[in-house]
């Protein structure tokens, strides 16, 4: 089948193709326990997935000294990997990827991860030849700047008007709408789908299957 709309699909990782949101979130709960600061709810460290980490610490746990992020940040990064290596991608991941890229699509990586945190889980996971090529937060602007899907478009030789970002989160379809490019979200991470709604995705995909789905019948 002829594709219909796009060339280039991005997808971000924690809570779109890795099951990672309830691990990160109490990787940052964890971060504020070690230092006796307060403890963001999970409703509060699940909105910062997808920020670069610096930026989501000061969103979730705002108001303290700044000379306590950079502690934060090797607090959560303490937890996380002791974690990181039992965490699984979403049922069906896999097969989509390969779907996609048999069909010729290119395919990209935009993550609020830093280049080692996104080396290590395509390494994990089995996907480093997966995609064309990744954008992470600690290389450029963090979201929803649109800075991630200008660079991976020009890399790629792509135009912005055939490009879709696929995301669990507001930050993710943002910037989408701030680069130009169409946003489909996935209701199972981070944000809740209310939320994702009111940036009028394309599409909405409850599992992967769903997304799967849709993206063969309409991408």
């Amino acid at each position: 089948m002829a594709r219909k709309q796009f060339d280039l699909i991005v997808f971000d990782w924690d809570g779109t193709l890795m099951d990672s949101t309830s691990t990160i979130v109490r990787c940052i709960q964890a971060a504020a326990r070690d230092l006796g600061l307060p403890v963001p709810d999970k409703t509060a460290a699940s909105y910062v997935i997808g920020l670069g980490l610096h930026d989501a610490m000061q969103v979730a746990i705002p108001n303290v000294d700044p000379k306590f992020y950079p502690r934060i940040v090797e607090r959560y990064r303490h937890h996380y990997l002791a974690q990181d290596m039992d965490l699984t991608l979403f049922d069906g991941v896999g097969e989509m990827l390969t779907d996609l890229r048999q069909q010729g699509y290119f395919l990209a990586v935009a993550t609020g991860k830093n280049r080692v945190g996104l080396n290590r889980a395509l390494h994990t996971s089995g996907l480093l030849s997966s995609f064309d090529a990744t954008r992470c937060a600690d290389e450029t602007f963090s979201k929803p700047n649109p800075a991630m899907l200008h660079e991976l478009t020009r890399e790629l030789g792509q135009d912005m008007q055939r490009t879709l970002m696929i995301g669990d989160t507001t930050h993710d379809l943002q910037m989408a709408i701030n680069a130009g490019a169409a946003g489909v979200a996935v209701e199972f991470g981070a944000h809740p789908v209310e939320e994702l709604a009111a940036l009028k995705p394309l599409y909405s995909a409850a599992s992967i299957k769903s997304l799967h789905t849709w993206l063969d019948q309409h991408a």
